[in-house]
Order: C-alpha cells, then structure tokens, then sequence
C-alpha cells in the first residue's frame, strides 16, 4: 500500500481546495466528542461513523435512529442489544468482533450488563449526524415512526 502524508487535515482541504474529493483520516485520538467521521470533522455528506463506550452496568435509554440504519461493530466488552418484536422482547447477546445492523425506526436499547467491564462499539450510521429520538418503551417498529419528532444527540 502506498501512502502520502501531508494531504492536508481532517477538517482542511487538501492542495486543490477539494476536500469532498480526497481520502480523509482521523488518527487516533481526535474523535470529535463521539464522532470520528460526519459532516462537521470531514465533511461527509450520507455517512456518520463514531466511537462509544458504555459505561459497566450501564443502560440506554429506548430509542431509534429515524431513517437511518446503523452499523455496530463490538470492539470490546458483552454488550446486549434489546429490541421487540411485536410479540416480545429480544435480548441479542454480543461479543468482540461482532458485527450487528439496526434497521431505520427500530427501536432498542444498548445494555451493558458486566459490572467490570465497559463496552466499546463503532458504529456507522446513514446520515451526516447521529439521530437518537428516544421513546418511552420498545415496540414493533413501523415505517415512518410518527410518534415523536426527530432530535439529534
């Protein structure tokens, strides 16, 4: 693989002035609060892309992502992803090197059930910026979700 540093910063554009027009990279470190890749640290303009980590025993509240489908890749810890599914609830158990998909309107949670160790995740998302609308309790998703107005996290 051939490399070329000094292409230009993360939040820059590169000699010709295109920053939408050139691979962008986020080292380690410079995580922009969660956010590794959207609109405001690269310019991306369909994609979010982020790390999280989930404190021991520890909770999300319910909640979906509006249109957007996302990603999960488990870097770290056990976490637990609970969702309904119109009949019950549905606990997905997870490990590291585990990849999970939420689809648009889904509503879940993320659990972290061990009481040592924190969960790390990347997720990926469809939109520029990460969407959490969060509702008072799970429930089989429909399409859209009209119950509560979009608000960002």
């Amino acid at each position: 693989m051939t490399t070329h540093e000094g292409a230009g910063s993360a939040r820059g554009t590169d000699r010709d002035g295109q920053q939408g027009k050139r691979v962008h990279h986020v080292r380690a470190g410079e995580l922009d609060g969660h956010a590794a890749l959207s609109g405001s640290t690269v310019g991306s303009q369909r994609l979010w892309m982020g790390l999280v980590e989930n404190a021991p025993s520890s909770a999300t509240d319910n909640h979906h992502h509006g249109a957007s489908e996302a990603g999960i890749y488990v870097v770290s810890g056990h976490p637990v992803f609970v969702f309904h599914d119109g009949t019950r609830e549905v606990r997905i158990s997870a490990g590291p090197g585990d990849f999970l998909l939420v689809p648009p309107f889904v509503p879940h949670r993320e659990e972290n059930p061990d009481p040592d160790e924190p969960v790390v995740v990347v997720i990926a998302r469809t939109t520029q910026e990460p969407i959490k609308v969060s509702v008072p309790e799970l429930y089989r998703a429909t399409e859209p979700d009209l119950r509560q107005e979009p608000a960002s996290a």
